[in-house]
């Protein structure tokens, strides 16, 4: 698949010298760009698929096995399995070096918009491993891992993942892509490289599906530029993410960063301790934990900071508001650390003022 060229103002490649693999940068990492805010650039993405050690380590033999001509491989994908080495405590991801925005300091806060995710490749991966899926213990029904391939094709004129629904058979599942970047975070206050699996008040794994184009995921500045970072490119992915990972598939996504200084932060979004997504209708506080039930309990106290800040909304009121008219999604189960986003319509607060 050619990958598709866009007007941008920087770019930052997938070559092994661009990213890391199974660990997010630390204040220690120089950053690859440092760009003013309001920029527009293109990253492309590496998906960990079909590069692991569990699947042989060898990109082009693994997806040789399912049709795809060597050219079909992404170069980047070969040289990262063969030049970087990642040990049994890192995670799979494969992620970005970090971008600095010119003038970030701690306590303001960095707007990173998806403005295109562009698939560079048709073909992508859903896998069932590590115990960590939302049931461990039954499936995978063997001790290995389960990676399903998922090629992409036209359905009136749409671009849809399939499956089939044998393992062999003709008969096939097609489903809508969406794609969108899993990571999305900036650079945590620490000298270590932290795990690539667990999301955290950073954001990182978040793996927040309606991160589609369009979208933007706000972000507490930790450390003096930020340090922008994404990767775990998605084609699609159900709320919940279930199996353990979605439709993981190659992106080349086109982002704007942009910096909003901690007073106009506060006036926006109240004290912001963790990811808050937005889109053209929904504004999207978010909570994690380890525990479910407690992330959920988290983004219902984002959310009613949120209302508090936004709108001046007495906070009785903003609980019941959130009960009687705003749904609390999961976002996923399977990154050691739970998420749960609430999808707050903008709409609703037209009366209210700015």
């Amino acid at each position: 698949m050619p990958e598709l060229l866009r007007q941008t103002d920087a770019h930052l490649g997938s070559t092994p010298s661009d990213v890391l693999w199974g660990r997010l940068p630390s204040r220690r990492d120089d950053p690859a760009l440092t760009v003013p805010s309001g920029t527009v650039l293109s990253v492309d993405t590496v998906s960990h698929e079909g590069i692991l050690d569990d699947q042989g380590g060898d990109p082009v033999a693994f997806f040789g096995r399912h049709g795809v001509p060597r050219d079909g491989v992404l170069v980047d994908a070969v040289d990262i399995a063969r030049s970087l080495r990642r040990g049994p405590e890192d995670g799979p991801h494969v992620v970005s070096r970090p971008i600095a925005v010119d003038g970030a300091e701690p306590g303001d806060v960095v707007s990173v918009t998806v403005l295109a995710a562009d698939p560079r490749v048709p073909y992508g991966v859903i896998s069932n491993r590590h115990g960590r899926g939302a049931l461990p213990g039954e499936l995978p029904r063997a001790e290995t891992s389960v990676s399903v391939f998922a090629d992409v094709v036209s359905r009136d004129g749409v671009a849809h993942g399939r499956l089939p629904a044998v393992e062999g058979g003709p008969r096939v599942i097609t489903f809508p892509l969406r794609p969108f970047p899993g990571i999305v975070g900036v650079t945590p206050d620490s000298d270590d490289r932290a795990h690539s699996v667990p999301p955290g008040t950073y954001g990182g794994n978040v793996d927040i599906a309606l991160l589609t184009a369009g979208a933007t995921l706000h972000l507490p500045v930790f450390v003096p530029g930020a340090g922008v970072y994404v990767g775990d490119p998605h084609f699609a992915q159900g709320d919940g993410e279930v199996a353990l990972t979605a439709m993981e598939a190659s992106l080349r996504l086109t982002l704007r960063l942009d910096l909003v200084p901690r007073t106009a932060a506060l006036r926006r979004f109240g004290e912001l301790v963790g990811p808050l997504a937005e889109t053209a209708e929904y504004l999207v506080p978010t909570g994690l934990d380890q525990d479910l039930d407690e992330a959920v309990r988290r983004c219902v106290r984002a959310a009613i900071a949120l209302l508090r800040a936004r709108w001046g909304v007495d906070e009785h009121i903003a609980y019941a508001y959130l009960s009687a008219a705003t749904d609390f999604r999961i976002s996923q189960v399977v990154d050691l650390v739970c998420g749960s986003h609430a999808m707050v319509r903008k709409a609703d607060f037209a009366e209210v003022g700015p």
